[in-house]
């Protein structure tokens, strides 16, 4: 499955954050509560008119720098599986900070088409300290399961420093030439800021093979710009309310986007 198989240009994939989930300090103890704002997040997100679905344990701050333990998998699978049944979209799995092989292993359980990794090559310095890419263990076990799950691979992603003198058409090469990504993620400095049209046209000008994305810090008013470049946009925050990520979506900020793209 590739993302050209899943999306037509222009797509808008939509942010589910999680609330807590169980084993992380802030988890609240019901599942059932999760799913259910899950669920509502999806449901407001399609019938608003977005393409895509993202999932994501954004709730479970702080992360762990690896792999995530057994009941965050399990919690996560559920939530997917719960999902998939809720809406006919392309649904994708990121597993925080950066679990490739437990989003694709969810992906392949519950029926999810494609994964975001926020580090699939290189390495990157973050406030989990560290983190090196596990693109290796990632594509393998995508082998071994014979999933059709796309990989979405962040480029010197959000949150983050690179080592010193890392080029971004250097670490966009990296992830799809020696990582195998199906598509590359460009995004602002952290969660919600924009991402400088400029930086995606340089990844756009490095990587003409597989599509580009834009994953943060797309509002109403810059959507049409990005959709000049890029072959479809990941957008939370925007649509959650009051702007602020974590949040329940709000309808009426699903639509003011919505229109604004479908006015470009």
């Amino acid at each position: 499955m590739t993302p050209t198989d899943l999306f037509g240009p222009g797509a808008v994939v939509g942010m589910v954050h999680l609330l807590p989930l169980p084993g992380s300090p802030r988890w609240g103890g019901s599942m059932n509560r999760v799913v259910d704002r899950a669920a509502l997040d999806a449901r407001t997100l399609i019938e608003g008119g977005l393409h895509g679905v993202m999932i994501e344990n954004f709730g479970d701050v702080p992360y762990f720098p690896g792999p995530v333990p057994a009941e965050t998998v399990a919690a996560m699978a559920t939530v997917v599986t719960a999902l998939r049944r809720e809406v006919e979209v392309p649904l994708g799995v990121n597993v925080l900070r950066n679990d490739g092989p437990s989003a694709l292993a969810v992906a392949a359980a519950a029926g999810a088409a494609f994964i975001r990794v926020n580090v699939h090559t290189g390495s990157m310095f973050t406030d989990q300290g560290l983190i090196s890419g596990k693109a290796h263990e990632t594509l393998r076990l995508r082998t071994t399961l014979r999933a059709p799950v796309a990989v979405f691979a962040d480029v010197l992603v959000k949150h983050a420093t690179p080592p010193p003198g890392t080029r971004v058409e250097h670490a966009a090469r990296d992830a799809h030439e020696r990582g195998l990504a199906d598509a590359l993620i460009v995004s602002g400095d952290s969660t919600g800021l924009p991402t400088d049209p400029a930086v995606v046209t340089r990844v756009r000008e490095a990587v003409r093979e597989v599509p580009i994305w834009v994953g943060s810090g797309v509002t109403p008013e810059t959507a049409r710009l990005h959709l000049r470049t890029a072959d479809g946009i990941i957008v939370g925050s925007a649509l959650e309310q009051d702007g602020v990520a974590g949040r329940a979506v709000d309808a009426e900020r699903v639509r003011r986007f919505m229109d604004a793209v479908s006015a470009r």
